[in-house]
């Protein structure tokens, strides 16, 4: 097997930590370090990502601090095997140290009062990525699950702006349509869906039109490929996820393609897989479908890891 480098997009391996205990060493959800360090290099972000019904009594606030806390200690605990990472220097610091590269994001910025200056907070704990919204709507944008039809507020236009001045990425995944694209209009460099599948394969709002994937494209951004079997439609077997892979080729996206598998964040995954470690398998799985070894590596690795050196550079 040739040695696997992996840069996924998005994992809820926090908040499960959080509701049923255990840690980023050894666990039994989809994520943990004793299972991702079979790769070469290893990089996650790693979300903060909570409602209220999981956390009693908590404002959002009081949320994004119980989760930050948390992802802190695992830091400090495993601080011999993997770093929180900032920019793709550091990354690569820590790979040259033998290390994994945790990067943080935020998914639903009602995390961050959807305000500007706790934006700049988050940045400077570290955040380098931002889900605008998660399925419900907040004072941004509306979603690609509750009130659809609205798009940016001139609030969330300013808080896009900001995102990108501070160099933290901004995330379009669960975001309405119209959201979409007033971000697509607003930015002029790269943005990415962290978790998201093409909707010419599956017909699903939460997965990307063919227009959506084009403007990612054009502007030097990723789509992360979600493994969820209600975002992956149709049969669950690897073959449906080659299937929204193909697609996005035909659409030029050879550089725009990245993991993002929702891992910690979903049930039941495609293809029977069962956490990171299925990467390996997949990785596997491509090369028998035809894609050359340098494609794989971009999608698994290089793509991702382009655009948080262009964007994540503070």
């Amino acid at each position: 097997m040739p040695e696997i480098n992996v840069f996924d997009g998005h994992c809820d391996t926090v908040l499960m930590c959080h509701l049923f205990g255990g840690g980023f060493a050894r666990n039994g959800y989809h994520v943990d370090l004793e299972r991702a360090g079979q790769y070469r290099r290893y990089a996650q972000f790693f979300a903060l990502f909570g409602q209220p019904e999981d956390f009693p009594g908590m404002s959002f606030d009081q949320i994004f601090q119980t989760e930050y806390a948390l992802f802190s200690r695992e830091m400090e605990a495993n601080a011999g095997c993997i770093t929180h990472c900032r920019t793709a220097g550091e990354a690569e610091a820590a790979f040259a140290q033998g290390k994994m590269a945790a990067f943080l994001s935020v998914e639903g910025t009602e995390m961050l009062d959807c305000s500007l200056e706790r934006l700049e907070e988050a940045h400077r704990l570290g955040v380098r990525a931002v889900n605008l919204t998660w399925n419900r709507p907040n004072v941004l944008s509306g979603t690609n699950a509750e009130e659809t039809d609205r798009g940016l507020s001139r609030q969330g236009r300013a808080f896009v702006r900001k995102a990108e001045e501070l160099g933290v990425l901004v995330d379009v995944s669960h975001l309405s349509d119209p959201g979409f694209w007033d971000v697509a209009d607003t930015l002029s460099g790269p943005f990415f869906a962290s978790h998201s599948n093409s909707r010419t394969v599956f017909s699903h709002p939460r997965n990307l039109t063919d227009e959506q994937f084009t403007a990612i494209i054009d502007h030097g951004g990723v789509a992360g490929f979600n493994l969820f079997t209600e975002f992956v439609g149709g049969t669950v077997g690897l073959e449906a996820i080659a299937a929204h892979l193909d697609h996005w080729l035909e659409l030029g996206g050879e550089k725009s393609i990245a993991l993002g598998g929702d891992l910690d964040g979903c049930g039941s995954l495609a293809g029977n897989m069962a956490g990171v470690q299925d990467y390996a398998r997949l990785y596997d799985f491509l090369l028998g479908h035809g894609y050359s070894e340098t494609l794989v590596q971009d999608l698994f690795f290089n793509n991702l890891m382009r655009v948080v050196s262009k964007v994540c550079t503070m």
